[in-house]
């Protein structure tokens, strides 16, 4: 292993400085996903790091000066866009997350993650909504700027850095009422707190505030919310003025129904959504991210083997809260919790989407357009489109056809950069 990471830095280094910022390509697919539609006879032509023509082969002049890369009988798509993400984190058979965040020093968790933000790019996720350091204070700032750099590679990456929890509610826990343990995310209650935290995540360098409006501190360990309606108000409000959007983890109706009326970008999970209440999201223009993927692996590092025994009460509860939300015309975000389990397999997450009802044509804009929408970053990426930056993958199958397509990626362009031909 250790050869093929020192061979992968120099095949990076010897790649970007082969590439100038003049660099003129013409790729030339056998079909191009836009992020919206499917085309046939489409080039796109990339110029530094931007699209500068897509289209029909005709439609526009080719430069004597280009590079033709022939992509014969691939399907060009913009760069996938992961929507929840923990690069700071591995999988949970592997160490557990109390483990991790306990155990393993900031050291070895940024080291991870360097590789982490390599698998990831490689799989085709050119940009990430990273949604919490656990543990890792405002690391994941730090590795946003590493990879803007060029000193790794890695997609590109909104951040949220540590995230927001009430206090009592989030872990690690220790046996001992007398023992307090390091958090995985920053404890803060009322107004002034609540205030001041978001403040200083920003002033830390997160493009994105993002706060557990429940989870598991009922009297059973059972999901309860953790929030009032006014403190989330409070905290969209104070994200909001800095041009940050505030997205929440939330399960429960009703955690989920107070997050709503505060002012909400996207809810995180759902797995407890009730028509009403994806109605609402509708209504209010929310979006779910279903994070379909982390129950599927969690249940199966509890014994679970997919195909031979019955699913579990988890898996059941989440095909129907997600075609809840589905039926209910809810605006669906592409992302796994990855983290949760490998990087660079984030293309599960597609997969489920698919499996429990969505349309792959609409999973194909889940993962490019609708985040980019979503997520505010249509002027940059999401779209093979003019003017906008050149994050390109190719797949040998049409997606549409076949989803799993995405399990081998064969062309990788960030910001025009090739990593992967």
């Amino acid at each position: 292993m250790k050869y093929q990471s020192f061979f992968f830095c120099l095949l990076f280094s010897v790649i970007v400085s082969a590439q100038s910022t003049d660099s003129v390509f013409l790729l030339k697919p056998a079909n191009v996903f836009d992020g919206e539609q499917m085309h046939a006879n489409w080039w796109v032509l990339v110029k530094g790091n931007k699209i500068i023509e897509a289209g029909d082969a005709n439609s526009f002049t080719i430069p004597a000066n280009a590079k033709v890369i022939d992509l014969k009988g691939k399907t060009l798509l913009p760069g996938l866009i992961e929507g929840h993400s923990h690069l700071l984190l591995h999988p949970y058979n592997e160490t557990p997350w109390d483990e991790q965040v306990l155990n393993e020093s900031r050291a070895e968790r940024i080291a991870r993650a360097i590789n982490h933000a390599k698998a990831t790019l490689m799989a085709g996720f050119t940009t990430v909504r990273d949604l919490g350091t656990e543990g890792a204070m405002y690391d994941d700032a730090g590795l946003k700027q590493s990879i803007e750099k060029g000193i790794i590679p890695g997609p590109r990456m909104l951040v949220a850095t540590r995230a927001i929890v009430a206090t009592g509610s989030y872990g690690p826990k220790a046996g001992s009422a007398d023992i307090d343990y390091p958090k995985g995310a920053a404890e803060a209650d009322g107004v002034d707190a609540l205030i001041k935290e978001v403040r200083t995540q920003i002033g830390k360098g997160a493009d994105i505030i993002k706060v557990y409006a429940d989870y598991r501190w009922g009297k059973n360990k059972e999901a309860k919310p953790s929030f009032s309606e006014e403190e989330l108000r409070l905290v969209a409000q104070t994200a909001n003025s800095s041009g940050r959007p505030l997205v929440v983890h939330s399960v429960t109706p009703e955690g989920m129904r107070r997050s709503i009326m505060a002012g909400v970008s996207t809810i995180e999970h759902g797995d407890f959504g009730t028509p009403e209440i994806f109605q609402l999201m509708k209504e209010r223009k929310v979006a779910l991210c279903p994070t379909l993927a982390a129950g599927y692996f969690i249940e199966q590092y509890k014994g679970w083997k997919p195909g031979t025994s019955p699913e579990p009460d988890r898996i059941i509860q989440k095909r129907k809260s997600f075609k809840a939300a589905l039926d209910a015309g809810v605006t669906i975000c592409m992302g796994g919790d990855v983290g949760v389990f490998s990087h660079g397999k984030n293309w599960m997450e597609m997969e489920l989407m698919v499996e429990y009802g969505m349309k792959p044509i609409d999973v194909l804009r889940s993962a490019t357009s609708v985040n980019a929408d979503v997520f505010e970053l249509n002027d940059k990426a999401g779209r093979i489109r003019k003017g906008l930056l050149a994050d390109i993958i190719a797949v040998d199958v049409n997606p549409v056809d076949d989803i799993k397509a995405f399990r081998n990626v064969s062309f990788v362009m960030k910001d025009g950069v090739i990593y992967k031909k």
